[in-house]
């Protein structure tokens, strides 16, 4: 779209959910438009305040923006990292696009593995901004814009936490929650204005309930609600939780019942969908969520975000149980526990296995420096492995760990907000939106996260980290600001994640994938990693010794990805 007199041209993908009263502020200076879109807010908005103009958006959005007259190219990426933007500079051209994929149509772009971004993957399942999987391509991180201008690029951040965690309405609780109602009531209402029929998804956890509970309060008809759940796996189904409340607020239920096969029969599909490397096994359910919702509406409001705003993973838990933790004895600590839980088998398939396991990483996770810690709680493939993995990857400081350091030197306030905030710039857009976006858009459904509005992450990061983990409930102030609108006893579900059984699979129906792509000719004469250390996680996994199956899932995604960019080396 451009500008009246075509000086002006812009590129977008997203949504300014307050386009409307910026539109009336705008035509009341003389602005004339044409449309009703949002799209031509941008362009307008620019006219008036120039790179400003970003900081008065509030919605989720990627652009591009070129201006004729100065000559310069702006790039831009909404605060939290919803929408994606990528882009490749080589110091004379530039290009830039939604998808890594359009990139590579380009034979000017350098397509050589980065050696880094591939030791992060290994340890986080995904790719963190501004990093890619080519070197030669980047994506520009959440809350920042990117302007070439003169020959020159500069990357700037507009947005960034307001203030430091713990300074806020805290000290008042009745305000604090009043606000909390009031900034998320806003959210969800911008969020559900639409020209097409909007929907939510539904789980069975506090945060889409939460959601779903405030969209029945704005609407005139009942909304329209999509759970999956899992026929034959007990463990992740939450069917019964999201079925309740459905009924209490009387919506449009959908319950999509997907089993083994149906997850296995679209995995191929999910797979092609991505540009690099993202192993989050989640993202089967995901697609095929994505998939029967859009059957029936075209937009959805999905509970994203809740988590890594108001402490609801359970490595938050483990900061606070860990002083704890540490008044045991160090003689009985290191002599009886640690041993007996470190000599136990573990195992995702049953719940006293999925128990075993956590118990050790907590271990692991309860003393040494803040940082160790921190990257003991998020890794998935721990450092000593990653290290054998790959050949020549012995030498200098762990990637991860000076990645996560990185995190650190962006955060302030005590140890929860800390880990939170970590979460909130890198995980969170590098993993959860990365899947939702990916699985929702190959399904041509948009789906919009309100508890990610910047009014929302700000306050609930304005609240001191013991405050959320109080009397060791997660979400503490999330659950106690909205239990009227929840029915009873739906605070205390126990969180079961949206994980699928990949460790079972991987013995079973996917037996196939772990022979194709990890055998140890296969890999030898790939090169890129340790063969030896693949058939000794591959051994391990399949005598049940330790559970090395996300690992090994982390390897095969790579491999099936690498088959069809086979070009991407180190050289």
């Amino acid at each position: 779209m451009a500008n009246e007199d075509g000086t002006i041209w812009l590129t977008y993908n997203g949504e300014i959910y307050n386009h409307k009263d910026l539109r009336l502020a705008l035509e009341a200076k003389g602005h004339r438009f044409r449309s009703q879109s949002d799209t031509e807010v941008v362009i307008h908005l620019y006219e008036e305040e120039g790179l400003d103009a970003v900081r008065r958006f509030n919605g989720m959005f990627a652009f591009g923006l070129w201006d004729e007259a100065r000559q310069r190219l702006w790039l831009c990426r909404d605060r939290i990292g919803v929408k994606p933007l990528v882009y490749s500079w080589d110091g004379t051209r530039l290009a830039f696009a939604s998808e890594i994929k359009a990139l590579l149509s380009d034979p000017t772009v350098d397509k050589q593995l980065d050696r880094e971004a591939l030791a992060l993957y290994l340890a986080f399942n995904y790719v963190p901004a501004p990093l890619t999987m080519f070197r030669g391509i980047r994506k520009l991180e959440p809350g920042c814009s990117l302007v070439l201008e003169g020959g020159r690029v500069e990357i700037s951040r507009y947005w960034d936490l307001a203030r430091p965690a713990g300074e806020v309405e805290a000290t008042d609780p009745v305000r604090l929650r009043g606000r909390l109602v009031e900034l998320l009531s806003d959210s969800v209402a911008g969020c559900m204005l639409a020209d097409v029929p909007v929907g939510a998804f539904l789980s069975g956890g506090v945060d889409s309930a939460i959601v779903v509970a405030l969209m029945a309060r704005l609407s005139a008809r009942p909304v329209k609600t999509f759970t999956v759940g899992f026929a034959d796996d007990g463990l992740y189904d939450e069917t019964a939780c999201a079925r309740r409340v459905a009924a209490m607020y009387g919506t449009d239920h959908h319950e999509i019942r997907v089993d083994q096969r149906d997850m296995l029969d679209v995995l191929p599909e999910v797979l092609d969908a991505i540009d690099e490397p993202f192993a989050d096994s989640s993202a089967i359910p995901t697609y095929l969520v994505s998939r029967e919702t859009r059957r029936q509406v075209k937009v959805a409001l999905s509970g994203d975000g809740g988590d890594e705003l108001f402490a609801g993973y359970r490595s938050y838990l483990g900061e606070y149980w860990r002083e704890r933790y540490l008044m045991v004895p160090a003689l009985l600590r290191e002599s009886i526990i640690e041993p007996l839980l470190t000599a136990l088998p573990e195992s995702r398939e049953t719940r006293m296995g999925e128990t075993l396991r956590r118990a050790k990483k907590f271990i692991r996770a309860a003393s040494g420096p803040f940082d160790k810690r921190l990257l003991a709680l998020k890794e998935v493939c721990p450092a000593p492995t990653r290290r054998k993995l790959m050949p020549g990857g012995n030498d200098g400081p762990d990637p991860a760990l000076a990645w996560v350091r990185r995190l650190l030197g962006r955060s302030s306030g005590d140890a929860v907000n800390r880990m939170l905030c970590t979460d909130l710039i890198d995980s969170l857009p590098g993993d959860m939106l990365t899947k939702v976006d990916l699985m929702s858009m190959a399904n041509s459904l948009e789906v919009r996260v309100p508890l990610l509005d910047h009014r929302v992450v700000e306050l609930a990061f304005g609240i001191p980290g013991p405050e959320k983990l109080r009397r060791g409930i997660t979400k503490r102030v999330l659950k106690e600001t909205f239990k009227d609108l929840l029915p009873p006893g739906h605070m205390r579900q126990p969180k079961r994640g949206f994980e699928v059984p990949i460790s079972r699979w991987l013995r079973t129906d996917l037996k196939f994938l772990v022979d194709r792509y990890l055998s140890e000719e296969r890999i030898r004469y790939q090169g890129i990693f340790d063969a030896a250390v693949v058939q000794d996680l591959v051994r391990s996994h399949r005598q049940a010794a330790t559970d090395t199956s996300w690992t090994l899932w982390n390897l095969i995604v790579f491999q099936h990805w690498h088959e069809r960019n086979s070009y991407a080396s180190f050289s």
